[in-house]
Protein backbone atom coordinates (compact mmCIF):
# COMPACT_ATOMS: atom_id res chain seq x y z
CA UNK A 1 0.00 0.00 0.00
CA UNK A 2 1.88 3.38 -1.07
CA UNK A 3 -1.04 6.10 -0.43
CA UNK A 4 -0.62 7.65 2.68
CA UNK A 5 -3.27 8.36 4.95
CA UNK A 6 -4.64 12.13 4.60
CA UNK A 7 -6.00 13.32 8.14
CA UNK A 8 -9.48 14.96 7.51
CA UNK A 9 -8.89 18.51 7.77
CA UNK A 10 -12.89 19.76 8.21
CA UNK A 11 -13.80 21.63 11.64
CA UNK A 12 -15.80 19.13 14.14
CA UNK A 13 -18.11 21.08 16.56
CA UNK A 14 -17.23 20.71 20.18
CA UNK A 15 -18.80 17.55 21.97
CA UNK A 16 -18.61 16.95 25.55
CA UNK A 17 -15.91 14.93 26.75
CA UNK A 18 -16.99 11.18 27.36
CA UNK A 19 -15.28 11.34 30.62
CA UNK A 20 -16.77 13.92 31.95
CA UNK A 21 -20.13 11.88 32.10
CA UNK A 22 -21.28 11.90 35.79
CA UNK A 23 -23.38 8.68 37.03
CA UNK A 24 -25.43 6.75 34.56
CA UNK A 25 -22.66 3.74 34.63
CA UNK A 26 -24.88 1.06 33.17
CA UNK A 27 -25.16 2.61 29.78
CA UNK A 28 -21.60 3.93 29.93
CA UNK A 29 -20.55 0.40 30.76
CA UNK A 30 -22.43 -1.21 28.01
CA UNK A 31 -21.57 1.59 25.29
CA UNK A 32 -17.75 0.81 26.30
CA UNK A 33 -18.29 -2.75 26.00
CA UNK A 34 -20.00 -2.37 22.60
CA UNK A 35 -17.16 -0.95 21.25
CA UNK A 36 -14.47 -3.29 22.63
CA UNK A 37 -16.99 -6.26 20.88
CA UNK A 38 -19.39 -4.75 18.59
CA UNK A 39 -21.04 -8.48 18.38
CA UNK A 40 -22.19 -8.36 21.47
CA UNK A 41 -25.44 -6.54 19.73
CA UNK A 42 -26.02 -2.90 20.97
CA UNK A 43 -27.30 -1.49 23.48
CA UNK A 44 -31.02 -0.23 24.19
CA UNK A 45 -30.95 2.75 26.95
CA UNK A 46 -34.36 3.40 28.62
CA UNK A 47 -34.54 6.25 30.80
CA UNK A 48 -36.31 9.44 31.78
CA UNK A 49 -35.83 12.42 29.76
CA UNK A 50 -32.76 14.69 30.56
CA UNK A 51 -30.45 12.47 31.36
CA UNK A 52 -27.76 12.64 29.24
CA UNK A 53 -28.57 9.53 26.53
CA UNK A 54 -27.76 11.79 23.62
CA UNK A 55 -24.85 13.31 25.26
CA UNK A 56 -23.16 10.36 25.92
CA UNK A 57 -23.18 8.84 22.88
CA UNK A 58 -22.32 11.19 20.84
CA UNK A 59 -19.50 12.00 23.70
CA UNK A 60 -18.29 8.35 22.50
CA UNK A 61 -18.35 8.16 19.11
CA UNK A 62 -16.23 11.57 19.54
CA UNK A 63 -13.74 9.34 22.13
CA UNK A 64 -12.78 6.82 19.30
CA UNK A 65 -9.65 6.86 17.38
CA UNK A 66 -10.13 7.99 13.55
CA UNK A 67 -10.10 5.19 11.27
CA UNK A 68 -8.37 3.86 8.04
CA UNK A 69 -10.96 4.64 5.16
CA UNK A 70 -10.80 4.52 1.16
CA UNK A 71 -10.51 7.59 0.53
CA UNK A 72 -13.35 7.88 -2.03
CA UNK A 73 -15.99 5.17 -0.73
CA UNK A 74 -19.11 5.82 -0.15
CA UNK A 75 -19.20 3.16 2.53
CA UNK A 76 -15.98 3.64 4.73
CA UNK A 77 -14.50 0.23 4.01
CA UNK A 78 -10.92 0.17 5.01
CA UNK A 79 -8.31 -0.42 2.57
CA UNK A 80 -7.25 -3.50 3.73
CA UNK A 81 -10.80 -4.66 2.98
CA UNK A 82 -10.31 -7.62 -0.18
CA UNK A 83 -13.82 -6.95 -1.47
CA UNK A 84 -12.65 -2.99 -2.05
CA UNK A 85 -9.13 -4.14 -3.42
CA UNK A 86 -10.89 -6.95 -6.45
CA UNK A 87 -13.36 -4.02 -6.69
CA UNK A 88 -10.51 -1.96 -7.73
CA UNK A 89 -8.23 -4.03 -8.80
CA UNK A 90 -5.17 -2.64 -7.67
CA UNK A 91 -4.01 -2.68 -3.91
CA UNK A 92 -2.60 0.90 -4.02
CA UNK A 93 -6.20 2.51 -2.68
CA UNK A 94 -6.24 6.37 -1.90
CA UNK A 95 -5.96 6.06 2.04
CA UNK A 96 -8.02 8.87 4.51
CA UNK A 97 -8.40 9.18 8.28
CA UNK A 98 -11.72 9.40 9.20
CA UNK A 99 -13.47 10.02 12.64
CA UNK A 100 -16.03 6.94 13.51
CA UNK A 101 -19.63 7.57 11.77
CA UNK A 102 -21.95 8.66 14.18
CA UNK A 103 -25.53 8.36 12.69
CA UNK A 104 -28.64 9.75 14.16
CA UNK A 105 -31.86 8.31 12.38
CA UNK A 106 -35.14 10.74 12.15
CA UNK A 107 -38.13 9.43 13.43
CA UNK A 108 -39.67 10.47 10.29
CA UNK A 109 -37.15 8.58 8.05
CA UNK A 110 -38.13 6.09 5.36
CA UNK A 111 -36.84 2.64 3.80
CA UNK A 112 -35.56 4.11 1.28
CA UNK A 113 -33.26 6.74 3.42
CA UNK A 114 -32.31 4.46 5.45
CA UNK A 115 -31.28 1.71 3.20
CA UNK A 116 -30.62 3.63 -0.13
CA UNK A 117 -32.55 3.76 -3.39
CA UNK A 118 -31.57 2.18 -6.90
CA UNK A 119 -32.13 4.75 -9.75
CA UNK A 120 -34.02 2.24 -12.26
CA UNK A 121 -33.63 4.53 -15.55
CA UNK A 122 -30.09 5.20 -15.27
CA UNK A 123 -29.90 1.59 -14.69
CA UNK A 124 -31.60 0.13 -17.47
CA UNK A 125 -30.37 3.28 -19.68
CA UNK A 126 -26.58 2.74 -19.19
CA UNK A 127 -25.93 -1.04 -17.85
CA UNK A 128 -24.75 0.07 -14.58
CA UNK A 129 -26.06 -0.57 -10.89
CA UNK A 130 -26.57 3.42 -10.29
CA UNK A 131 -27.12 3.34 -6.35
CA UNK A 132 -27.60 5.89 -4.04
CA UNK A 133 -26.40 5.23 -0.02
CA UNK A 134 -28.94 5.55 2.53
CA UNK A 135 -28.31 5.89 6.39
CA UNK A 136 -27.11 2.72 6.76
CA UNK A 137 -23.90 2.70 4.25
CA UNK A 138 -22.95 5.95 6.71
CA UNK A 139 -23.40 4.20 9.59
CA UNK A 140 -20.54 1.32 8.25
CA UNK A 141 -17.59 0.91 10.92
CA UNK A 142 -19.74 3.25 12.82
CA UNK A 143 -22.15 3.60 15.60
CA UNK A 144 -26.15 4.16 14.28
CA UNK A 145 -27.84 6.00 16.84
CA UNK A 146 -31.89 5.96 17.38
CA UNK A 147 -33.77 7.97 19.29
CA UNK A 148 -37.23 7.44 20.14
CA UNK A 149 -36.96 3.54 19.17
CA UNK A 150 -39.62 2.65 20.66
CA UNK A 151 -41.72 5.61 18.63
CA UNK A 152 -40.25 3.97 15.30
CA UNK A 153 -42.01 1.91 12.60
CA UNK A 154 -41.51 -2.01 13.44
CA UNK A 155 -40.46 -2.63 10.09
CA UNK A 156 -37.71 -0.25 10.32
CA UNK A 157 -36.58 -1.57 13.77
CA UNK A 158 -36.57 -4.96 11.49
CA UNK A 159 -34.36 -3.40 8.99
CA UNK A 160 -32.19 -1.92 11.59
CA UNK A 161 -31.70 -4.94 13.87
CA UNK A 162 -30.76 -7.59 10.61
CA UNK A 163 -28.25 -5.52 9.30
CA UNK A 164 -26.87 -5.03 12.39
CA UNK A 165 -26.90 -8.88 12.99
CA UNK A 166 -25.43 -9.83 9.57
CA UNK A 167 -23.67 -6.90 8.88
CA UNK A 168 -24.96 -6.06 5.30
CA UNK A 169 -27.56 -4.10 4.01
CA UNK A 170 -29.39 -5.85 0.67
CA UNK A 171 -31.39 -3.49 -1.74
CA UNK A 172 -33.63 -4.82 -3.92
CA UNK A 173 -35.98 -3.42 -6.58
CA UNK A 174 -37.19 -4.54 -9.71
CA UNK A 175 -35.03 -7.58 -10.45
CA UNK A 176 -31.75 -5.48 -9.43
CA UNK A 177 -29.99 -6.22 -6.48
CA UNK A 178 -27.17 -4.20 -4.24
CA UNK A 179 -25.53 -5.43 -0.94
CA UNK A 180 -23.13 -3.35 0.80
CA UNK A 181 -21.19 -3.63 4.63
CA UNK A 182 -23.20 -2.18 7.02
CA UNK A 183 -21.11 -2.90 10.54
CA UNK A 184 -22.48 -0.39 13.02
CA UNK A 185 -23.16 -0.72 16.67
CA UNK A 186 -26.54 -0.35 17.13
CA UNK A 187 -27.39 2.75 19.90
CA UNK A 188 -31.28 2.85 20.15
CA UNK A 189 -32.68 4.76 23.25
CA UNK A 190 -36.56 5.95 24.47
CA UNK A 191 -38.83 6.76 27.69
CA UNK A 192 -40.17 4.21 28.91
CA UNK A 193 -43.36 6.20 29.38
CA UNK A 194 -43.82 6.13 25.45
CA UNK A 195 -43.77 2.49 25.36
CA UNK A 196 -42.05 -0.39 25.07
CA UNK A 197 -40.29 -2.01 21.92
CA UNK A 198 -42.30 -5.46 21.26
CA UNK A 199 -40.32 -8.32 23.06
CA UNK A 200 -39.09 -9.79 19.71
CA UNK A 201 -37.54 -6.81 18.73
CA UNK A 202 -35.79 -6.02 22.45
CA UNK A 203 -34.79 -9.32 22.46
CA UNK A 204 -32.72 -8.37 19.76
CA UNK A 205 -30.52 -6.00 21.39
CA UNK A 206 -27.36 -7.15 23.18
CA UNK A 207 -27.33 -5.53 26.24
CA UNK A 208 -30.14 -3.05 28.10
CA UNK A 209 -29.54 -0.70 30.32
CA UNK A 210 -31.60 1.43 32.78
CA UNK A 211 -31.13 5.10 33.75
CA UNK A 212 -32.81 7.47 36.18
CA UNK A 213 -32.97 11.09 37.00
CA UNK A 214 -30.25 11.91 38.90
CA UNK A 215 -31.44 12.80 42.45
CA UNK A 216 -28.68 13.94 44.79
CA UNK A 217 -28.95 17.72 44.92
CA UNK A 218 -25.23 18.20 45.19
CA UNK A 219 -24.41 15.92 42.17
CA UNK A 220 -27.17 17.63 40.13
CA UNK A 221 -25.34 21.13 40.84
CA UNK A 222 -22.36 19.22 39.83
CA UNK A 223 -23.63 18.50 36.27
CA UNK A 224 -25.50 22.02 35.55
CA UNK A 225 -22.19 23.39 36.58
CA UNK A 226 -20.14 21.63 34.36
CA UNK A 227 -22.48 21.54 31.73
CA UNK A 228 -21.83 25.70 31.88
CA UNK A 229 -18.81 25.73 32.28
CA UNK A 230 -18.77 23.46 29.05
CA UNK A 231 -21.02 25.71 26.96
CA UNK A 232 -19.20 28.96 27.83
CA UNK A 233 -15.69 27.63 26.71
CA UNK A 234 -16.24 24.14 25.10
CA UNK A 235 -12.16 24.45 24.09
CA UNK A 236 -10.81 25.02 27.66
CA UNK A 237 -13.40 22.65 28.76
CA UNK A 238 -12.13 19.96 26.53
CA UNK A 239 -8.42 20.81 27.34
CA UNK A 240 -8.97 19.93 30.96
CA UNK A 241 -10.14 16.31 30.11
CA UNK A 242 -7.99 15.90 27.27
CA UNK A 243 -5.47 13.72 29.30
CA UNK A 244 -8.25 11.20 30.44
CA UNK A 245 -10.10 11.22 26.97
CA UNK A 246 -6.35 9.47 25.92
CA UNK A 247 -5.84 7.40 28.37
CA UNK A 248 -9.24 5.70 27.84
CA UNK A 249 -8.83 5.71 24.49
CA UNK A 250 -5.82 3.94 24.49
CA UNK A 251 -7.56 1.37 26.68
CA UNK A 252 -9.99 0.48 24.28
CA UNK A 253 -7.85 0.44 21.58
CA UNK A 254 -6.01 -2.54 23.87
CA UNK A 255 -8.76 -4.06 24.79
CA UNK A 256 -9.85 -4.01 21.01
CA UNK A 257 -6.41 -6.23 20.46
CA UNK A 258 -6.52 -8.42 23.73
CA UNK A 259 -9.90 -9.40 23.04
CA UNK A 260 -9.33 -12.62 20.80
CA UNK A 261 -7.14 -14.03 23.35
CA UNK A 262 -9.74 -13.92 26.31
CA UNK A 263 -10.78 -17.15 28.09
CA UNK A 264 -14.24 -17.69 29.81
CA UNK A 265 -14.20 -20.74 32.12
CA UNK A 266 -16.28 -24.17 31.05
CA UNK A 267 -17.77 -23.76 33.95
CA UNK A 268 -18.58 -20.25 34.17
CA UNK A 269 -20.11 -21.14 30.71
CA UNK A 270 -22.68 -23.63 32.07
CA UNK A 271 -23.27 -21.63 34.90
CA UNK A 272 -24.37 -19.20 32.89
CA UNK A 273 -27.14 -20.76 30.51
CA UNK A 274 -28.06 -22.55 33.32
CA UNK A 275 -28.96 -18.65 34.98
CA UNK A 276 -30.64 -18.19 31.92
CA UNK A 277 -32.71 -21.87 31.83
CA UNK A 278 -33.73 -20.81 35.41
CA UNK A 279 -34.71 -17.14 33.92
CA UNK A 280 -36.93 -18.99 31.26
CA UNK A 281 -35.02 -16.69 28.90
CA UNK A 282 -36.10 -17.90 25.22
CA UNK A 283 -33.88 -18.62 22.97
CA UNK A 284 -30.10 -18.87 23.04
CA UNK A 285 -29.30 -14.77 22.27
CA UNK A 286 -28.98 -14.26 26.35
CA UNK A 287 -26.22 -17.67 26.69
CA UNK A 288 -23.90 -15.54 23.39
CA UNK A 289 -24.65 -12.46 24.70
CA UNK A 290 -23.58 -12.69 28.88
CA UNK A 291 -20.16 -14.75 26.83
CA UNK A 292 -19.19 -11.81 25.17
CA UNK A 293 -19.86 -9.28 27.46
CA UNK A 294 -17.86 -10.54 29.67
CA UNK A 295 -15.04 -11.42 27.80
CA UNK A 296 -15.34 -7.70 26.81
CA UNK A 297 -15.42 -7.09 30.55
CA UNK A 298 -11.84 -8.67 31.14
CA UNK A 299 -10.60 -7.29 28.13
CA UNK A 300 -11.00 -3.78 29.29
CA UNK A 301 -9.67 -4.44 32.59
CA UNK A 302 -6.36 -5.58 31.22
CA UNK A 303 -7.01 -9.14 31.66
CA UNK A 304 -7.02 -12.71 29.46
CA UNK A 305 -9.60 -15.16 31.64
CA UNK A 306 -12.75 -13.38 32.94
CA UNK A 307 -13.98 -13.92 36.41
CA UNK A 308 -16.96 -14.40 38.41
CA UNK A 309 -17.01 -10.64 39.35
CA UNK A 310 -17.09 -9.72 35.55
CA UNK A 311 -20.04 -12.01 34.89
CA UNK A 312 -21.83 -10.43 37.74
CA UNK A 313 -21.61 -6.73 36.42
CA UNK A 314 -22.62 -7.41 33.24
CA UNK A 315 -25.44 -10.64 33.45
CA UNK A 316 -28.30 -8.07 34.43
CA UNK A 317 -27.83 -5.76 31.18
CA UNK A 318 -27.49 -8.71 29.01
CA UNK A 319 -30.95 -10.12 30.60
CA UNK A 320 -32.71 -7.97 32.07
CA UNK A 321 -35.19 -7.02 28.84
CA UNK A 322 -35.28 -10.62 28.15
CA UNK A 323 -37.52 -12.13 30.86
CA UNK A 324 -40.99 -12.49 30.31
CA UNK A 325 -42.86 -10.29 32.13
CA UNK A 326 -46.99 -9.16 32.61
CA UNK A 327 -47.66 -6.69 29.72
CA UNK A 328 -48.83 -4.05 32.76
CA UNK A 329 -45.19 -4.30 34.66
CA UNK A 330 -41.77 -2.62 33.62
CA UNK A 331 -38.78 -4.33 32.87
CA UNK A 332 -37.26 -5.88 35.46
CA UNK A 333 -34.56 -3.49 37.08
CA UNK A 334 -32.01 -6.27 37.55
CA UNK A 335 -33.34 -7.84 40.99
CA UNK A 336 -34.57 -11.10 39.52
CA UNK A 337 -31.70 -11.54 37.80
CA UNK A 338 -28.93 -10.88 40.38
CA UNK A 339 -30.93 -13.27 42.49
CA UNK A 340 -30.95 -16.26 39.84
CA UNK A 341 -26.93 -15.63 39.53
CA UNK A 342 -26.35 -15.67 42.92
CA UNK A 343 -28.27 -18.86 43.88
CA UNK A 344 -26.46 -20.92 40.72
CA UNK A 345 -22.92 -19.00 41.16
CA UNK A 346 -23.28 -19.61 45.20
CA UNK A 347 -22.25 -15.89 46.10
CA UNK A 348 -24.13 -13.77 48.24
CA UNK A 349 -26.67 -11.44 46.92
CA UNK A 350 -25.76 -7.58 47.18
CA UNK A 351 -28.15 -5.09 48.28
CA UNK A 352 -27.58 -3.34 45.21
CA UNK A 353 -30.78 -3.64 42.66
CA UNK A 354 -28.57 -4.10 40.06
CA UNK A 355 -25.35 -5.43 38.96
CA UNK A 356 -23.52 -2.23 38.00
CA UNK A 357 -24.95 0.51 40.23
CA UNK A 358 -22.79 2.71 42.28
CA UNK A 359 -19.99 1.15 40.52
CA UNK A 360 -18.24 2.51 37.53
CA UNK A 361 -15.93 1.08 35.11
CA UNK A 362 -12.45 2.48 35.88
CA UNK A 363 -10.90 5.16 33.92
CA UNK A 364 -14.68 6.52 33.44
CA UNK A 365 -15.54 9.58 35.77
Amino acid sequence: MTATAAPTTAPRRAVFPFTAVIGQEDMKLALLLNVIDPRIGGVMIMGDRGTGKSTTIRALADLLPEIEVVADDPFSRSPQDPDVQRERGTLDLPVALKKVPMVDLPLGATEDRVCGTIDIEKALAEGVKAFEPGLLAKANRGILYVDEVNLLDDHLVDVLLDSAASGWNTVEREGISIRHPAQFVLVGSGNPEEGELRPQLLDRFGMHAEIRTVKEPELRVQIVEQRSDFDQDPQAYLTQYQAQQDALQQRLVEAQKRLPSVTLDHSHRVKISQVCAELDVDGLRGDIVTNRAAKALAAYEGRTETTLDDIRRVIALCLRHRLRKDPLESIDSGYKVEKVFSNVFGVALESEDTSTNGRQPAGVR
